[in-house]
């Protein structure tokens, strides 16, 4: 059921100074900032030969990594994103094991265009795990 690792998500407070570590420190591609309203984020992805780095920062008070960042105020690993062929599929098989399925179990758009949904960190070893379908 579980596909590649899509990408690693860090909440960061300030997105175009996390964005300048991996665009010249590390030489990575580095897309633009892109405004997620619907998920209360503004985005930056890093390219890597493997998988993604999405740099989040809280687009708003209302934003869900807002209470992370208050938490941690220097930003920190947020969640992982893993690829499932059916995101239908995938949600229901883990239900019936026990894990929770956050907000309102319905997958809504990503950034990538893509239905995704949130699992409960409680239920994946203190890790929020996004679920993206490929």
């Amino acid at each position: 059921m579980i596909g590649r690792l899509n990408h690693v998500a860090i909440a960061v407070p300030d997105i175009e100074a996390a964005a300048a570590i991996y665009r010249d420190g590390f030489g990575a591609t580095v897309s633009a900032p892109r405004g997620l309203p619907e998920h209360g984020v503004t985005v930056v992805f890093v390219d890597l030969p493997n998988t993604r780095v999405e740099l989040m920062q809280p687009l708003g008070e209302a934003s869900p990594i807002a209470k992370f960042l208050e938490r941690n105020p220097g930003g920190g690993l947020h969640h992982l994103c893993y690829e499932v062929e059916d995101i239908l599929a995938a949600r229901d098989r883990l239900a019936a094991a026990g894990a929770r399925v956050l907000g309102s179990g319905e997958p809504r758009i990503g950034a990538h265009g893509k239905p995704v949904l949130f699992l409960h960190p409680k239920d994946f070893a203190g890790t929020l795990v996004e679920l993206e379908e490929a």
